[in-house]
């Protein structure tokens, strides 16, 4: 990974994911842009968010991070990772996979890297939510371990 990968940020997007799939049936972001003091996530859906929705959303990554959860990964085999997980994101030449698991939060395949535990991650903020053309938005930033 490049000297400015951020493993925070990084897991603190998959955390983002589970909570908008379990809230909205979305699935995972199709774009994302994990930068050291703000990131953003792009999701397919079909209106924006309210201001109440974003602090749900912010609740529920929260009290994962609180709970101190450890992020482990495994490998698989593409094929068998193929009928469990979208694998769109990821390298087409590779012949496993690293699964990675944040407690009973999240489970996903992954190339990127990440904390050891969600204690690591630091306050998750939403700093702002957007809707248009299909696309609903969110940029969010990190609090201070």
């Amino acid at each position: 990974m490049g000297k400015d990968y951020q493993p925070r940020m990084h897991t603190a997007e998959h955390m983002l994911n589970s909570a908008m799939d379990r809230k909205f049936k979305c699935g995972r972001c199709f774009s994302a842009h994990i930068n050291k003091k703000k990131s953003k996530c792009d999701y397919k859906y079909k209106r924006g968010m309210t201001d109440e929705e974003a602090a749900e959303i912010e609740m529920t990554v929260n009290a994962a991070i609180s709970a101190n959860l450890p992020v482990t990964d495994d490998l698989m085999l593409v094929e068998e990772a193929e009928e469990l997980f979208n694998l769109e994101r990821l390298p087409e030449d590779a012949e496993t996979i690293k699964i990675i698991k944040i407690g009973d939060f999240d489970t996903c395949p992954c190339i990127g890297e990440h904390v050891e535990n969600t204690s690591e991650i630091g306050e998750f903020k939403i700093a702002s939510h957007s809707f248009e053309d299909g696309v609903l938005r969110i940029r969010y930033k990190l609090g201070a371990v």
